[in-house]
């Protein structure tokens, strides 16, 4: 780390306490009506630090966050991918799509590999998110590989489609499985087999993340690889039949279901057979990952593991190297906010639930996992409960606050980053009453760190990765709908010095976005921001 050396900011005088960073995920500045579940809840501590001088909002996606357009919206892996490093990188989605558009997809070593495989008899199977969410994959992208895979001459294709529910509608995923399978039927000619597999919602079915719930990844498991669960004859009817059993199922929460034809599962994997997850976001992507590449593994019994090629979309985790082979060059994340503190003897620490524990970590270092220098940092994660937050809109908010409070106590660390969930994992399951509650205890946590940041004479920072409890429904011809996604909605930006030595003003600035916030930290710790990071959303007068 020689080469990232920090300078002073002139004028600065150090103050004894630290600079806490608090992200509030999901929790956007939307509407003031009764769609918005932040305004609708109260607030107290928020609305009142809302209406200091340092005070503004920040672009959350979109290109603001290295997204294809500023039709997509952001999400909790870009948001602190930008918080990190400060600048803007082309992120997932983007890559995806310019790859395909080059074909540089189809130049790289793992489709070549996969080809072997496959053009010797092998099936290829394409794993992945059903749904144009462009948050962990798009099914342009899948259409894109299966258009390919007939020009190579690859006669047997096994789509395994988890549903969305999350970042599309709650109830959506007949609006995506329909076309496609009506699209492998198309391509179902000259000797060519293409058909659905398995699925099953994201939530229940092969998505789990942070080794939260590893059982999520054997249902996955069960169904993609061996074919063992609910048989049907097509997804279509899969679908259909869990939403006439329980009206009130939602997409992301539908249990794992196989396709199968007299009885027996069509599209098990077996020994020479090729897999490509198309998903392109890593968190929930690793886990599943890991189950085919580690030959020594633990977390729940594989029961059979088929000699197949495992091929990622991206590169998930580029400090683990999960998994082994992949489709696109990840962003090359380099100098993040972490690696120059680190270089410059800041202490810091990050705290965040089971939920969130990587963006703080691993998002917010550039994707890579561990730490950077283990005796200047302390990570905390809190096990999150393994329940739908619905019934517990609370999550560990109050856990994450009563650590960071004896963190600042100890007088230890100079930085200071947590996430609260409860926003984003609250809002996700779109119901009101719930959601309130989830801000409410955000809010509630978020006075305690002030008071406790007063009390120490450090500053703090409250922002957000992303919108979602800001939009808790739509409506369209006087009808609501659950709104379940994430907003393109700005973040909020507040910054409040409690030390009283210094004096700083809001940088004149235009397109404030999550990117500017590294360059934030650096002048509120004493120093000057890398000279190509997005800058400081603040002034020393």
């Amino acid at each position: 780390m020689n080469n990232l050396t920090l300078k002073r900011l002139p004028g600065y005088t150090e103050f004894p306490g630290p600079v806490v960073t608090v992200i509030m995920d999901g929790m956007g500045i939307g509407p003031r009506d009764d769609s918005n579940g932040i305004y609708m809840a109260y607030t107290p501590t928020l609305d009142g630090l809302s209406k200091g001088p340092l005070s503004t909002q920040l672009k959350a996606h979109g290109k603001a966050v290295g997204m294809p357009s500023d039709d997509d919206m952001g999400n909790s892996e870009v948001g602190h991918n930008a918080l990190g490093a400060g600048r803007i990188f082309s992120q997932g989605a983007k890559l995806v799509s310019e790859a395909i558009t080059s074909g540089k997809i189809f130049e790289s070593k793992a489709w070549e590999q996969l080809l072997v495989r496959t053009l010797k008899g092998g099936t290829l199977h394409l794993m992945g998110m059903i749904s144009d969410g462009n948050v962990h994959s798009h099914i342009t992208h899948l259409y894109a590989l299966l258009d390919r895979a007939a020009a190579d001459g690859i006669k047997r294709v096994r789509v395994h489609g988890l549903l969305d529910g999350r970042d599309v509608g709650e109830k959506s995923a007949l609006t995506f499985f329909e076309p496609l399978e009506k699209r492998l039927k198309e391509l179902s000619t000259g000797g060519r087999d293409y058909r659905i597999a398995s699925g099953g919602g994201r939530m229940v079915t092969t998505m789990d993340r942070y080794n939260a719930d590893w059982g999520v990844v054997k249902n996955g498991w069960d169904a993609h690889v061996l074919g063992k669960g609910r048989a049907f004859s097509s997804a279509t009817e899969a679908i259909k039949t869990y939403y006439a059993e329980d009206p009130e199922m939602t997409d992301q929460y539908m249990e794992s279901f196989v396709i199968a034809e007299q009885g027996k599962p069509l599209g098990t994997m077996e020994n020479g057979d090729a897999v490509i997850l198309f998903n392109f976001r890593g968190d929930r992507a690793i886990e599943i990952s890991r189950a085919f590449d580690e030959p020594v593994f633990t977390e729940f019994d594989r029961e059979r593991v088929p000699d197949v090629f495992f091929a990622g979309m991206m590169e998930y985790d580029g400090d683990a190297h999960i998994p082994k082979n992949y489709l696109v060059e990840p962003p090359a994340i380099d100098r993040t906010l972490g690696q120059y503190l680190c270089a410059a003897g800041v202490p810091s620490f990050a705290i965040s639930e089971t939920q969130k524990f990587g963006h703080v970590t691993y998002f917010w270092n550039g994707n890579n996992s561990g730490y950077i220098d283990d005796k200047l940092e302390k990570y905390v994660e809190i096990p999150s409960d393994r329940i739908t937050f619905d019934l517990r809109p609370w999550m560990k908010a109050a856990e994450i606050t009563d650590a960071v409070i004896d963190a600042m106590k100890s007088g230890r660390y100079k930085f200071i980053r947590l996430n609260y969930a409860n926003g984003d994992m609250v809002g996700h399951t779109g119901i009101p009453a719930a959601i309130r509650i989830a801000v409410e205890t955000v809010d509630l946590c978020l006075g305690r760190i002030m008071k406790a940041t007063e009390k120490m004479r450090g500053a703090a920072i409250i922002t957000a990765d992303h919108g979602n409890a800001d939009c808790m429904w739509t409506e369209k011809k006087g009808k609501r709908s659950p709104m379940v996604a994430h907003t393109k909605n700005p973040a909020p930006f507040i910054m409040t010095d409690c030390s009283g030595v210094n004096r700083f003003a809001m940088s004149p600035i235009e397109n404030r976005g999550l990117s500017n916030v590294a360059a934030t930290i650096c002048n509120l710790l004493g120093y000057e921001a890398p000279a190509d990071y997005e800058p400081s959303l603040i002034t020393l007068e």
